[in-house]
């Protein structure tokens, strides 16, 4: 059952990743018109690619998804509010700051030149300004699945807390450093990745199921765009305090 189950989704994850790889052959051998180089790593690093995402998917239907969901169900059964939001911001800041996507992002954003010249050119000095951008990214997070709980608890719009974000991004942008506005705007795509968005998507649904009266579907999902809006907040604010 397991191995069938893992060939239909190896099979799937094939017919997924083909677009990318059918824009690619075309691009280079009908527009660039020069052969694939190192056709060899290229094959057996898209094998790998494919068998990479085929693990991943399983290994969220196996243990993230159900963890996620199971637990926002006990916590809510549990009825301490206190215990549900510290749970909601560990979940969301301890999910961020293991993203492979800002441990990257935020050594790049070190390294560019038009950073340096605000922290001193030393490797030590580089290493705290990632950590900053790091830790700063993964509070934001952590604080906008709170809110996202709270505001599946009180029944409050989706829309509420989404419209508030959006107008204190747009206050902020102007007194942002304008080296660190393209970071920011970032930040809240690659703080929502692959780590992030199956846990965060897996509490709202849970909580949203064992809440009576709340609907899985418009109360449940939300709390992933909050989560890639308040980071660019938080970012710009690190910038403006830095």
């Amino acid at each position: 059952m397991l191995n069938n189950r893992f060939i239909n989704q190896l099979i799937n994850s094939f017919f997924d990743l083909s677009p990318i790889f059918a824009v690619i052959l075309l691009f280079q051998i009908l527009i660039i018109r020069q052969p694939l180089p190192n056709a060899i790593q290229l094959i057996t690093g898209t094998f790998f690619v494919i068998i990479g995402l085929t693990l991943f998917i399983q290994g969220l239907e196996l243990s993230l998804f159900p963890l996620g969901e199971s637990m926002a169900y006990s916590f809510a059964r549990k009825g301490s509010l206190f215990w549900l939001l510290a749970f909601a911001f560990c979940l969301g800041f301890g999910a961020a700051i293991a993203e492979p996507a800002i441990v990257s992002v935020s050594k790049q954003a070190a390294n560019i030149a038009s950073i340096q010249h605000i922290i001193k050119q030393t490797d030590s000095a580089k290493t705290y300004y990632a950590l900053g951008l790091r830790i700063t990214v993964a509070l934001s997070v952590g604080l906008a699945i709170l809110i996202g709980v709270f505001r599946i608890l009180r029944g409050w719009p989706v829309y509420y807390p989404i419209f508030f974000a959006y107008g204190l991004i747009i206050c902020l942008t102007p007194f942002a450093p304008s080296d660190i506005v393209g970071i920011a705007y970032d930040s809240g795509s690659f703080a929502t990745s692959t780590i992030t968005v199956p846990l965060v998507t897996a509490l709202g649904v849970g909580l949203a199921t064992a809440i009576k009266g709340r609907n899985p579907m418009t109360d449940g999902f939300g709390m992933v765009v909050l989560a890639s809006l308040m980071p660019i907040i938080f970012v710009m604010l690190y910038g403006i305090l830095l």
